[in-house]
């Protein structure tokens, strides 16, 4: 067959080539985009791959993932042009050609880098998510926040999704005030013991991001009711030369801080320290409390009324450092402080009334000084092992931690006794001045190994061991005045307490990971056995050993709706064993009318929980939905009764008199469900709209048919404006209604603040000013408790107004990133004294 048309030849000619090239296998194209100075993963970076010779026409479009990865099929061969470009960033452009038979094109680590160049009046702002969702965690970026420059740690927790500050510092995780506090992976039980005042004293700026674990795996210990939040530091995860200096100074106190990362050879050290002083305004408190039920002789009213004035300091520093032995080797060290020192002194009014008839019955006025510190203090050491199959590793870890604390009180008494009720008197006489000297410290070492392989293409499979050695220790010692007239404190070994609580754990987990195409899901059971000693050295209490065992399963489930949204469902058990705040028996009766101790037979108590969210993340528009139900049936709860002094077991010299006595018991249940939502709004490439939402219902009950249930809604909004020059401003405004827990509830509150900050120098020196709640000087929270025999009202009033600037200046850059071992030691086995004034919690 002859062809004569010219044209119809050409037309075959070009139809065979084409036909050609797209019967020739695609190849792949692989890499992960990140941000050059923070190392962090560039999200929804849009990729464009075309042919050299026809860059017109696009063969492929993808975005990367919000890790900054890539991964596509490629039709053809030859040369090729890829693009990659995002909003407010250096366009990359790479160049490669592609062989017959070639199969993958590895871009590795690419860097993306902020555009700075401006045309005319426009200037490009880059607009990054705030907030990222995986699997078992959300991750708030507080660096990229503009407010970091010049708020703590603590108001920034303020946006964090599943986080709630209220408006006298108390933090919730999922609801719950029992949540456990990591630093760069690590755990840090100072932290865990007071978060509020740690965090609230730690500038944001030398924080890199927040992750709230909501899911946590068999990995990691089973402590945690509400989760895991994970403070991942500036100062850990650089390298190159670089070094940066802060400042501030407010209303509140002054603070500064530093931070450096440098690398000679194979060898990288980071280094970073933070001072804070505080000096908060005196605030006032008081309140009443009223006898209800049955009057006796022994009943009495209370209205109380005082102030008090403290100031303390707080710092911070870390060192991190790791060396490479070859590409499959690597040993990193880490050494951190935490801590800090209060001073406080103040006074109280306490005026008592017969119920009923209104009749005085005595008063007295209280004077108060006292001084307290606490430390924690770690070290540890990895050894990563990794090997020629991708993913597999073997890790081996140790970490030491002490966490010395003391505490030194005044007290005294002033009276009248001609002024007390005659069958008061001998229960006034119980009010003798007092020196209270304290300490306590836990020492624990922690030897851990951990072990990770793929199996196949789709399975993983993850195994490890733990054995923690802990020692707490705890003296409490009391020195009183025989009388108003003697000058020294005589020892008083009645009322003076010393022991010892060995506890061991060894464990040992065993968890699962699957992928397939857009699900992802892990299974995982973890064992753990605890051995308790308590042995009393000095005061009443009977020794005794306490052994238990746990079975803590967990299982998470991911599936990928789109490139831009997934769906997670996840369920977990947590326990808390009571921490030596909980346990001491100390009997703490400094104050006649109202008397507590710990109690050292305290079980761990177990929590169930099922969580659903949802995630959705484009430029434009952020939304993170989340639904979780929990229950407990033995919670630790603190509970508060009315009794005859006569009642309380170890008690020198009772009058028969009714006081209030709290300790802690076993007894809770607790029913809590909730939603949660994150929405984040770039309204322009220079506006950022937001909103943090949680509302919680909660239902508790305890001994002695105390009930307790109710709603708790919190709110947190606001807007960013970037203007030109480098200026931003924020504004944020935030409330919660009143909080439930066992034996009442807390107090509402609102507060707003406002911030504003100037970039020069490309970015390096930072100045912000900030000022909170300026037009109300005082907040006035409320609460209120309900118990066996009586109902007790409070009040507060302290500043809330925040006014103060800020500065921090970079030098050097940063280029890397500081080799880490992936595994590593997180002790979070304990509960702590830090969650008990959140409200009730769980």
């Amino acid at each position: 067959m002859k062809i004569k048309c010219p044209l119809l030849l050409i037309m075959l000619v070009i139809s065979s080539l084409v036909a050609a090239q797209n019967a020739a296998p695609p190849f792949q194209i692989k890499g992960v985009l990140l941000d050059s100075l923070t190392q962090e993963g560039e999200p929804y970076a849009t990729i464009k791959i075309v042919k050299k010779e026809a860059p017109a026409h696009a063969l492929k479009m993808l975005v990367t993932d919000m890790k900054g990865k890539f991964q596509e099929k490629v039709p053809g061969t030859g040369d090729f042009v890829m693009t990659i470009s995002s909003i407010g960033r250096n366009t990359i452009v790479k160049d490669f050609s592609v062989k017959a038979g070639e199969k993958i094109v590895d871009f590795g680590t690419l860097y993306i880098t902020d555009a700075s160049n401006e045309l005319g009046q426009v200037e490009v702002v880059a607009q990054k998510p705030l907030v990222k969702a995986d699997i078992d965690k959300i991750e708030y970026n507080v660096q990229d926040d503009p407010d970091s420059k010049s708020n703590s740690v603590l108001e920034m927790l303020r946006k964090v999704p599943l986080v709630t500050v209220d408006g006298e510092d108390n933090i919730k995780v999922n609801g719950s005030s029992s949540f456990k506090v990591y630093v760069n992976g690590k755990p840090n039980n100072m932290m865990s013991n007071n978060p509020t005042e740690v965090l609230k004293s730690m500038p944001a700026n030398s924080i890199k991001h927040i992750e709230v674990i909501t899911n946590p795996g068999p990995k990691y210990d089973a402590e945690g009711v509400g989760g895991i939040l994970n403070i991942v530091t500036v100062g850990s995860g650089l390298e190159g030369y670089t070094a940066t200096f802060s400042g501030n100074v407010s209303n509140m106190g002054a603070g500064g801080g530093l931070f450096g990362t440098i690398k000679s050879g194979k060898l990288t050290v980071s280094a970073r320290y933070n001072y804070n002083y505080n000096d908060r305004p005196r605030s006032y408190s008081g309140g009443t409390r009223r006898t209800v039920g049955d009057i006796t002789d022994g009943s009495s009213d209370l209205d109380y009324s005082g102030d008090s004035k403290g100031h303390g300091n707080f710092q911070s520093g870390s060192m991190e450092a790791s060396y490479e032995i070859d590409t499959l080797r690597l040993i990193t060290m880490s050494f951190g402080l935490w801590g800090g020192g209060n001073n406080s002194n103040g006074l109280s009014n306490t005026f008592a009334t017969m119920p009923g008839t209104g009749d005085d019955l005595y008063q007295y006025v209280s004077n108060n000084r006292s001084k307290s510190s606490w430390y924690s203090i770690d070290g540890g050491i990895d050894y990563q092992r990794m090997f020629h199959v991708k993913d597999r590793m073997l890790t081996f870890s140790y970490k030491i931690n002490t966490r010395p604390e003391s505490s030194d009180s005044y007290s005294t008494y002033d009276y009248d006794m001609e002024d007390v009720a005659p069958d008061w008197q001998d229960f006034m006489k119980r009010m003798k001045n007092q020196h209270n000297d304290g300490s306590q410290n836990t020492t624990e070492h922690t030897f851990q190994a951990d072990y990770t392989t793929p199996i196949g293409k789709i399975h993983t499979l993850e195994a490890g061991a733990k054995y923690i050695l802990r020692d707490n220790s705890s003296e409490d010692d009391r020195y009183e005045q025989a009388s108003a007239t003697q000058a020294d404190y005589e020892f008083d070994n009645d009322h003076s307490s010393h022991y010892k609580h060995q506890n061991d754990i060894l464990a040992a987990y065993l968890g699962y990971g699957l992928k397939v195409k857009k699900i992802s899901g892990r299974l995982g059971v973890r064992y753990e056995h605890t051995k308790q000693e308590v042995k009393y050295l000095l005061g009443k209490g009977d020794n005794f050993d306490k052994n238990f065992d746990d079975l803590v399963p967990s299982a998470s489930i991911g599936y990928k709706l789109t490139d831009m949204s997934n769906l997670r469902f996840g369920y977990n058990m947590r326990i808390y064993r009571p921490g030596i705040w909980y346990l001491n028996p100390y009997l703490d009766d400094s104050n006649p009318t109202n008397i507590s101790q710990g109690n050292s037979h305290l079980d761990s108590e177990k929590s169930h929980s099922f969580n659903l969210s949802y995630s959705n993340f484009t430029q434009k528009f952020n939304i993170n939905l989340s639904a979780r139900y929990s229950f407990t049936n033995n919670s630790i709860e603190r509970v508060t009764e009315q009794v005859k002094d006569t009642e309380i077991f170890g008690l020198q010299n009772p009058t028969g008199k009714e006081v209030l006595y709290s300790t802690y018991q076993n007894i809770g249940k607790s029913r809590n469900a909730s939603l949660s939502g994150y929405i984040n709004w770039n309204a322009t490439s220079n506006t950022r709209i937001y909103a943090n939402l949680y509302g919680n219902y909660t239902y508790l009950e305890g001994a002695n048919g105390l009930k307790n249930d109710g709603w708790n809604l919190f709110a947190y909004g606001g807007a960013q404006q970037s203007l030109p020059h480098d200026w931003r401003i924020s504004l944020n405004i935030y409330g919660q209604t009143p909080w439930i827990m066992l034996q009442g509830k807390g107090s509402s509150f609102f507060d707003y603040g406002l911030s504003v900050n100037k970039s020069f120098l490309k970015k390096r020196l930072t100045l912000s000013a900030f000022a909170g709640n300026f037009f109300k000087k005082y907040q006035h929270p409320t609460s209120s408790i309900e118990g066996v025999g009586f109902i007790q009202d409070s009040w507060n009033k302290y500043t809330r107004q925040r006014f103060g600037v800020s500065i921090s200046y970079r030098i050097g850059e940063l280029k890397a990133s500081v080799k880490k071992a992936a595994r590593t030691i997180s002790n979070d086995d304990v509960k702590s004294s830090g969650g008990e004034g959140g409200g009730g919690g769980e």
